[in-house]
């Protein structure tokens, strides 16, 4: 039994292909040894360098999917030496002294309890409201509203109010992006510090002032420059209930191409950073400019124990539809939850925009009147050119009742009596002069309402929590419950369109580069979190935490926070001006540089066989990035094990290579695997997959197209896509298909080539990575003009108008083609998956970079990999798409077969991966760590390989993150760990007979924590 352990551990390894081969790019970037010894700090103004040093990257992540395959196939070569372990373990030396990692020749099994796939058959929530439905049902047509362009005209009887009376809550704010025009840093110089010291002084002089704020990124910033009594007053100004946080995650994160991990991740951090400064956890979530939302982000707030949340950017069709039911405000419910344990109170804003023009009431000619920062002489005036007036005595009764009139046509889009006034905008309040504008006007108004009873309305100032708790207790239900007769709703607002056809689909790949540089680095910080809280809980236990450089930590908060930041919504979505591109890549790549070294240490405590020959000297690492002449490395299954094998050379059984020429903007590389598929390959495209379990072969052709953008004067820019109508075929003019041998490559047939592949299993596992077809394009269009390039597969799979697309790598989504809107409305944001199906097989295209897809006919799946726009696009941002780089995006094509006998019921709100699938989509996102031991004068210490949990996780349990929680100190951790798992639902109707690895699932049991750490830790269930 241990021995199957132990190789089952070792199975797992097969698979695990790649990320620490990227720290070669490390090296190579780091020329400088000082700067290698300072963690890689870059000076700000060597612009130029930085420049240099993304170019390298591009190319150094090129290199890295070959470095993968290389390292892939060493380690499977050692199984054609018949190598033995003598004694069971893992790993041993062989005769000529290298390490050799031994494979078990015996099947695989699958044991998934029928329970377990249960748990997904029976995940069909129940809602009165499905986002499905309401596509299918409205028209999306955009007659003219009246003031109310994209609404209706809104009426109201007078008197309605008069044993009722109307209760408003004006909620000041100021959005404050972390990056979009200007950086992160300059932002903050020359704005929000300004906001923060205003706010401190302005909310203190009236009692009755409130003001929210959201961004824990800017407000931690501020508070480390801030003096105790700067402090203090804040801290005083929050548990008065003046100032409330909201969300608290470091940034407003977008919800379209970040993977839930980051997600998660920055949500975290800001928690934890308010839990330790100030003692307090936020209650209501605020997400007024993500473009578009998830079904995930309502979970995770629901998770973090927040009762309710408000979203503002939502198709301005689905809004009317909204408004015209009453149902704006809703229980948002996740599809798959068959109870109500998901469901999350959620404000829908009901018009154009969150300024101030669109927030008071459906007339923004009449709102603007009423935003006091643009008083005559200011530097913004109202484009409905009727400017504001200052509020005195003989004109405040005529003010009172006109706003008073768009409070009411607004309350009547809501189901109860109690009214929200958001009262802000981008980086407002910057100035003193502004709060006392905004603050004395309105209370002025707020007293005259108040005191005449004949206006039946109660106004004033409040928080977001203010409102809900107002509206709850309206109801008589307690804090996030579900008031009498309010809908659930299930389902995400993808995609979102502002007005006419504008639909915001593009920035699902803007800058396809940084998507992809983002995810290698989420799951770089996934592996050094595992590893450090491993490492430090180990130390503790051998009573060696002095010894240890538990230091590192800084490291890590470091890129959790630089990681986090770049989730905001103008940075992962490639919708920032180039410089501010520039800056997040600046802190991603420092980020990189000390995760490394958090790794290098933590891998090089763990595998010491005897700890007290321990020595650490940051300036001698004991081991060093994949590179070099080196021949002992380090593996590391980031949930698994560390253990140490040799290198062997590599044979490659095909690969076809396609170009046009030295300036190509698009190479293609297939990695066709040796087990599970055949394969027939021709000129410009792969024609067919058959898998050698399955007797019937399905056509997958893949075909390369390009989108112009439309003529007129609304183009195509980093958030709109305006196509110029269907994509073109893009023409290729040189191919060349590469055949390997053991002797090398050889060209063959440099115009044309029809290569037909047939293999055999020769006597190995191929593992997981074996059933699916590893794909790389190469993509650069940097000679383009307003081109955007697709890779579109073509099945004779009978999907119809139904495909699939996943939301934050954490639950799928079904989609459905509507022909009666616009082709750019049918994208969808895929950030790790997309699959379409029939009754007989399932296709499914993994990504390891977010970008967007569609299914434009049925049997295609079609993904835009990369877009280059002369222009802007009219949303503020100024500047078009032409920063771009030559980016490799990486996908696996898994063809499965659907059992006939044990087929999952067909749900049209639900849709999950199968087990393979999941492992599929892991390899492809969470690759081995490599490091190769540098040679010591003294020879090589003894090794250990460190397995820290008793037994394997089952397989339908994903091992989030091991996070080390920060103490008082924020430089390092306290004695508290977050063990975050996600348990994976899983489709069993999907044939898999021999999936390469042991995979037993226990009904949702696991036994934690690690006999590791049992001892020394503490732990906290967080998902």
């Amino acid at each position: 039994m241990k021995l199957r352990k132990q190789v089952t551990v070792c199975g797992g390894a097969i698979f695990c292909v790649a990320v620490f081969s990227l720290y070669l790019m490390l090296d190579r970037v780091q020329h400088d040894p000082a700067r290698r010894q300072n963690g890689g700090n870059f000076p700000r103004s060597q612009i130029s360098v930085l420049q240099n040093r993304i170019e390298q990257l591009e190319q150094l992540l090129e290199e890295n999917h070959q470095i993968i395959s290389h390292i892939k196939d060493s380690v499977m070569e050692l199984t054609d030496t018949g190598a033995v372990s003598p004694s069971g373990h893992l790993p041993f030396r062989s005769a000529n002294g290298s390490w050799v990692l031994p494979f078990d020749g015996r099947p695989t099994f699958l044991a998934v309890k029928p329970q377990d796939c249960q748990f997904a058959v029976g995940r069909n929530g129940q809602a009165d409201v499905q986002m499905l439905d309401v596509y299918s049902l409205l028209k999306f047509d955009n007659p003219d509203g009246g003031v109310w362009k994209q609404g209706f005209d809104i009426t109201y009887d007078p008197d309605e109010w008069n044993s009722d009376p109307l209760q408003v809550f004006v909620v000041p704010h100021s959005h404050n992006d972390p990056g979009w025009i200007k950086t992160f840093d300059k932002y903050f110089t020359d704005q929000t510090q300004h906001i923060l010291n205003n706010m401190v002084v302005k909310l203190a002089e009236d009692p009755r002032r409130k003001f929210i704020w959201s961004e824990i990124s800017f407000f931690s910033k501020w508070w480390e420059t801030a003096d105790i009594h700067k402090q203090e007053a804040m801290r005083k100004l929050i548990l008065g209930g003046q100032l409330e946080i909201v969300t608290g995650g470091w940034v407003m994160t977008d919800e379209a191409n970040v993977h839930y991990f980051a997600m998660i991740d920055q949500l975290i951090e800001g928690h934890q950073w308010l839990e330790r400064n100030l003692g307090i956890t936020p209650r209501s979530g605020w997400a007024v400019d993500p473009f578009g939302h998830s079904a995930t982000m309502p979970y995770l707030l629901k998770r973090a124990n927040l009762t309710s949340m408000l979203i503002q950017r939502v198709h301005y069709s689905i809004k009317k539809h909204f408004a015209s039911t009453r149902s704006l405000e809703f229980m948002w419910r996740q599809a798959w939850d068959s109870g109500s344990s998901t469901d999350i109170f959620c404000h829908m804003m009901p018009f154009y925009s969150y300024d101030v023009p669109h927030t008071c009431g459906p007339d923004p000619k009449i709102c603007c009147q009423f935003d006091f920062k643009r008083l005559p002489g200011g530097r913004i005036n109202c484009p409905w050119k009727v400017p504001p007036k200052t509020v005195v005595e003989a004109n405040v009764a005529e003010r009172a009742h006109l706003l008073l009139d768009q409070y009411r046509k607004k309350s009547k889009l809501y189901r109860s009596n109690v009214l929200l006034v958001p009262l802000g905008d981008d980086f407002r309040y910057d100035k003193a002069l502004e709060w006392d504008q905004q603050y004395i006007n309105y209370q002025k108004l707020f007293d005259y309402m108040n005191s005449h009873p004949e206006m039946h309305v109660q106004a004033q100032f409040g928080t977001l929590s203010d409102y809900f708790s107002a509206v709850y207790k309206k109801h008589g239900v307690a804090q996030g419950s579900r008031p009498a007769d309010y809908p659930v709703l299930s389902g995400d607002f993808f995609a979102y369109a502002d007005r006419e056809d504008h639909y915001w689909t593009g920035y699902f790949t803007s800058r396809p580069f940084y998507k992809s540089l983002d995810r290698v680095i989420e799951s770089h910080l996934r592996g050094a979190e595992i590893l450090y809280s491993l490492a430090v809980a180990n130390a503790r236990h051998a009573g060696m935490e002095g010894r240890y450089p538990v230091s590192d930590y800084a490291l890590l908060v470091d890129a959790r926070r630089s990681v986090g930041l770049f989730q905001h919504h103008d940075a992962i979505t490639g919708t920032a001006k180039e410089n501010v591109v520039i800056d997040y890549g600046t802190k991603l790549l420092r980020s990189l540089i000390g995760l490394k070294r958090v790794i290098i240490n933590a891998a090089h405590f763990l595998v010491m066989k005897n700890k007290e020959f321990y020595r650490f000297y940051q300036t001698e690492p004991f081991l060093e990035t994949v590179g070099g002449n080196t021949r002992e490395h380090l593996c590391h299954k980031q949930n698994t094990h560390i253990c140490t094998v040799s290198e062997h050379s590599f044979e490659h059984d095909m690969s076809c290579f396609y170009s046009n020429n030295l300036s190509s903007p698009l190479n293609l590389f297939f990695s066709l695997p040796i087990l599970a598929l055949s394969s027939s390959c021709t000129l410009f495209h792969m024609q067919s997959i058959k898998r050698k379990d399955d007797p019937q072969e399905v056509k997958v052709q893949m075909q390369f197209m390009i989108y112009g953008t439309r003529p007129s004067k609304d183009k195509s820019g980093a958030y709109l896509f305006l196509p110029d109508g269907k994509a073109k075929v893009f023409s290729w003019f040189f191919l060349r298909c590469l055949l390997a041998s053991q002797t090398g490559f050889d060209r063959v047939s440099p115009e044309y080539c029809v290569i037909v592949s047939r293999w055999g299993a020769r006597g190995r596992n191929a593992g997981v990575d074996g059933y699916s077809i590893d794909i790389t394009t190469m993509v650069d269009i940097r000679d383009q003009t307003n081109k955007e390039l697709a890779m579109r597969l073509v099945t004779d799979i009978q999907s119809g108008d139904v495909f699939y697309t996943d939301l934050n790598g954490f639950q799928m989504q079904p989609r459905r083609l509507h022909l009666k809107l616009p082709l750019q409305a049918n994208f969808y944001p895929m950030p790790s998956q997309a699959y379409i199906q029939d009754s007989s097989h399932r296709l499914t295209l993994h990504t390891a970079q977010s970008l967007g897809v569609s299914s434009l006919e049925s049997g295609q799946l079609e993904v835009i990999m990369d877009r280059r726009l002369m222009q802007d696009d009219n949303r503020g941002l100024g500047q078009g798409l032409k920063d771009n780089k030559r980016t490799a995006n990486r996908f696996r094509l898994l063809l499965e077969s659907r059992s006939t006998g044990n087929k999952m019921m067909d749900s049209a709100t639900t849709s999950f991966p199968s087990v393979l699938s999941h492992m599929t989509n892991a390899i492809l996102n969470h690759e081995v760590l490599a490091l190769p031991i540098l040679p010591k004068r003294r020879g090589i210490p003894p090794l250990q390989t460190f397995a820290p949990l008793k037994s394997i996780l089952p397989c339908d349990f994903h091992l989030l993150n091991l996070r080390s929680i920060q103490s008082q100190d924020p430089q390092s951790p306290s004695a508290h760990t977050a063990l975050i798992l996600h348990r994976l639902a899983l489709d069993c109707g999907l044939e898999a007979q021999n999936l390469g690895f042991n995979c037993t699932t226990t009904q949702g049991q696991v036994s934690v924590p690690t006999q590791a750490i049992k001892k020394s830790n503490k732990w906290r269930w967080v998902l």
